[in-house]
């Protein structure tokens, strides 16, 4: 089943007090930026945050419970799964604010290769 665009609309929007979140509809899921560092998916309209220890001591003082990890996806790594408090603007915020700090900035892409046509040389 893949991500509604009204569901992923409402999260983004719910983690929007983090700073500046966008999100990418990749496969008919989405991929969650915070600037320019993926902080989150959301797949089968579940929330995926990316594991980091800031993240999981946050989760764990915020929620007094350990925090639930799960796969988005069959193969991938676990993720830390928020359902409980999608509706929490403050809690989603400071977590992504937390988790932010730990994750990688993306690697700077390659430039593209340019094809130069023959057909047409020496004319």
């Amino acid at each position: 089943m893949a991500t509604t665009q009204d569901f992923a609309l409402f999260v983004t929007e719910q983690m929007s007090g983090a700073g500046p979140v966008s999100s990418r509809k990749m496969m008919g899921e989405y991929v969650v930026y915070l600037e320019e560092k993926v902080v989150a998916l959301i797949c089968d309209n579940r929330l995926f945050i990316k594991p980091t220890e800031a993240g999981r001591a946050f989760i764990e003082k915020s929620t007094s419970a350990p925090a639930v990890e799960a796969p988005p996806y069959t193969g991938s790594k676990p993720f830390f799964l928020i359902e409980e408090k999608l509706e929490d603007r403050d809690f989603l915020a400071q977590l992504l604010q937390a988790s932010y700090k730990e994750l990688p900035f993306p690697k700077p892409k390659k430039p593209k290769k340019t094809k130069i046509s023959t057909r047409n040389a020496g004319k």
